[in-house]
């Protein structure tokens, strides 16, 4: 997989995530530790991109 086709497949994830979040947070009967742990994962795909990026920036 080239490193492009990693990012857009990181950047994909990421906005999926969101997505969940936002219906996540659209019900009130959803647990707060569901919506934190995605907000994790969101975070952790966001480092890893910008990661990515400086390393593609770098070479």
């Amino acid at each position: 997989m080239s490193l492009a086709s990693h990012l857009d497949e990181l950047k994909r994830k990421h906005g999926d995530i969101e997505r969940e979040i936002d219906e996540a947070m659209a019900h009130p009967s959803v647990d707060d530790l569901e919506i934190v742990s995605l907000k994790r994962r969101k975070l952790a795909l966001k480092d890893e991109i910008e990661k990515l990026r400086s390393r593609s920036t770098t070479h």
